[in-house]
């Protein structure tokens, strides 16, 4: 019998055992939190808690959901939409703890009973949203909606959730309800296992040097931080690389061994494709089958016109609009890099063609030569610990709201720190939580999450915000604090911009609608400020001198800006417009093969061979976690983040009469009100390209 199939036979066992024991058992999930600020009790939580929580969360969301479905009243907001906001509180707050050490502290066991908990999950959701008791109570409040007297929260709330009911399928057919059902399970453990594969791919991956020639070109941070990571795997007098990005990145951009780039940068694009026990290939296949046959279920012509229909594009043509106008600018760009670094090659005697391993390594070394920037030269004035006094300095610039780090808090992972935010008055605003670095337990990205949003308890009492901003950035290293990449820096300002959103939210339900291609607006427009002049200033100064980045680097920044910005977006772009293609597909295809799916379409849009998209299909995460049809949304966000931007540069960076406006029509109602009226409300107009045109380069 094979290893993994006994784990999971006695894995089964326990669960069992577990369910069995009595409700009433100490269980942390299962009583009255009482910690600082209502946070999850992390410390306390062990994993024999989660399937008796689970199960009675379930219980519970049932029984409070049959009082409102049996409720022989006449369907109205407060007895029907409101009552089911606040049902399943004890399921939505198990859910929390769960998903968290699922993203953090991942380990065997907790992924086995992911798999066995969200299949469950799905079919409890489709069992209580698909009955037709709950749809025909929605729709009556909906088609008398006139008789309540909601507010614009409300109405946006009841106008988009009955919009939703109708396209999760509440209006089917019983039998064709009980396919959906079916597939929404099975694409539940499909998703979650591709996710895992990629992990797990990250994980096994290492590349081991033994010959300190072959570390030729690496800054000594990176070496440090590889032999280190040797270390702790009882690899003394060696170095060990991998596919966390603080390790791959540097390596591919100053290793002078071109043949051990190759090998770790085909290990990163080839993640999920190596036909072995990690393969994705066939997963991805039958979930992107799934999704046309779900679409078509649903009355869809393909899994993208379901998916836009309730975002700003509202449908895949306005999205194909906008990403071949950028591809068609961007293409001769693009090129004219590719020309450049051929050119270097050619210039240092080098008798071979350009390959997506090399882009990185000359692209730095172009840049070297042309502006005098390596940009290891700006690491060591961006210590961790100044970045982020930074994005909080540059927050209470704009809001005058303060960040306090604060101990006695349970948190997820020790390496997490915990923050008190406040307004200018003193009140309290939330708590925000900080996970910086990576973990062979802890899922590779960067992503911001919340612990509990901003909502009215039915009692009315204010709850407040509890975010969590989680990244993978590097590590400090032998005697040096971690210093980070221009890129992480940016990262950071990035997923602070969706913590302001978080915690901004006036949300009075814990339910909101956000368009799915308007959610990377409070994220992306925070970049900007990262590398103004005026902030650098106040944030960038070298680690062991104290002082503050001088002019002549912040110019060489400035001046390269746009270097290399045509590859940025290129990459971008195809993998925006292969999530898009493969989700355009109107019948399903038993034979699809990804890869050769993958290879034609490049071809037919004209990607160089010298570039991958961004993510190749077998590790594109974003598409099994919300960005599927959907990862066009920094794209399209990215017209709105350098449009608004501009009202502040107009304004100044830091004009809070500006920023307040920010905060109270978009980050404020970001969820609960439309999303072109938000930006309108700010902005006074509907969104303009030409900024982001201006900032790619394309248009003067």
């Amino acid at each position: 019998m094979k290893k993994s199939l006994l784990i999971i036979l006695v894995f089964g066992v326990i669960l069992t055992s577990f369910a069995q024991k009595d409700i009433k058992m100490e269980n942390p999930l299962l009583v009255e939190w009482n910690t600082p600020f209502n946070v999850p009790p992390f410390d306390k939580v062990k994993l024999e808690h989660f399937v008796p929580a689970f199960e009675e969360g379930m219980k519970q969301h049932k029984a409070e959901m049959e009082a409102i479905l049996s409720n022989q009243d006449e369907p109205t907001y407060k007895n029907t939409i409101e009552a089911s906001y606040y049902a399943g509180e004890l399921l939505g707050k198990v859910g929390t703890v769960f998903g968290t050490f699922n993203g953090v502290n991942i380990s065997d066991e907790i992924q086995l009973l992911a798999q066995e908990i969200y299949p469950k999950l799905s079919a409890h959701s489709d069992e209580i949203r698909l009955d037709p008791r709950y749809f025909a109570r929605v729709k009556s409040v909906y088609e008398n909606k006139e008789k309540f007297n909601l507010n614009e929260e409300q109405l946006f709330l009841l106008e988009n959730g009955y919009k939703g009911f109708i396209r999760s399928g509440a209006a089917l057919p019983k039998d064709k309800k009980e396919i959906l059902m079916q597939i929404n399970q099975e694409l539940s453990g499909l998703t979650l296992k591709f996710s895992q594969n990629v992990l797990a791919e990250v994980n096994e991956y290492k590349l081991v040097i033994d010959n300190r020639k072959d570390l030729a070109g690496l800054p000594e941070s990176s070496i440090h931080a590889a032999a280190d990571a040797a270390t702790k795997l009882d690899m003394d007098e060696k170095w060990v690389f991998t596919l966390q990005k603080p390790s791959l990145i540097p390596f591919i951009q100053y290793a002078e061994n071109r043949e051990l780039r190759k090998e770790i940068y085909d290990a990163y694009v080839n993640q999920g494709n190596n036909d072995d026990e990690n393969d994705n290939k066939e997963i991805l296949a039958k979930i992107v089958n799934l999704r046309v046959k779900k679409a078509k279920l649903l009355g869809y012509e393909n899994h993208a016109s379901l998916r836009t229909e309730n975002r700003m594009a509202q449908n895949p043509e306005r999205v194909f609009d906008l990403l071949n106008q950028l591809w068609d600018g961007i293409l001769p760009k693009v090129k004219e890099e590719r020309a450049a670094l051929q050119a270097m090659i050619d210039k240092e005697g080098g008798n071979f063609k350009l390959e997506p391993h090399d882009w990185f390594y000359y692209t730095e070394k172009l840049r070297k030569e042309k502006y005098d920037l390596d940009e290891s030269e700006l690491r060591p004035y961006f210590e961790l610990e100044n970045v982020r006094q930074g994005i909080f300095t540059v927050a209470e610039k704009l809001y005058g709201i303060t960040f306090t780090q604060i101990d006695g808090i349970p948190v997820a992972h020790p390496e997490a720190t915990v923050y008190e935010v406040k307004e200018a008055d003193g009140s309290h605003l939330g708590l925000f939580f900080m996970d910086m670095h990576p973990r062979a337990s802890k899922r590779g990205g960067a992503w911001c999450g919340g612990y509990q949003d901003h909502y009215f308890t039915k009692e009315g009492k204010e709850v407040m915000p509890l975010v969590t901003n989680t990244c993978n950035f590097t590590r400090p290293s032998g005697d040096k604090p971690a210093l980070l990449s221009a890129d992480e820096v940016s990262t950071m300002f990035h997923e602070f911009g969706h913590g302001l959103d978080g915690l901004f939210s006036e949300s009075s339900y814990e339910a909101g609608n956000i368009a799915w291609d308007f959610v990377e607006l409070p994220s992306q427009i925070m970049e900007h400020w990262a590398f103004e002049p005026e902030v650098l200033k106040m944030y960038a100064k070298h680690y062991k001198t104290g002082e503050i980045i001088p002019d002549e680097l912040i110019k060489k920044l400035e001046a390269s800006a746009n270097f290399n910005q045509g590859f940025g977006l290129t990459e971008i772009l195809a993998a925006s417009l292969l999530d898009m293609k493969f989700h355009m597909m109107t019948e399903e295809d038993p034979n699809l093969n990804v890869m050769d799916f993958e290879k034609k379409y490049m071809n037919e849009i004209g990607l160089i061979p010298e570039i991958y998209s961004r993510y190749r299909p077998t590790y594109f995460r974003h598409i099994m976690g919300g960005y599927d049809a959907g990862y066009y949304s920094y794209t399209w966000a990215g017209v709105l983040d350098n449009d608004a931007f501009e009202a502040f540069k107009e304004a100044g960076i830091f004009d809070q009469k500006t920023a307040q406006s920010f905060r109270e029509n978009v980050l404020a109602k970001n969820g609960i009100k439309d999303a072109m009226e938000m930006y309108v409300a700010f902005r006074g107009r509907e969104p303009r390209i030409d900024a982001m045109l201006k900032s790619l380069g394309i248009k003067k």
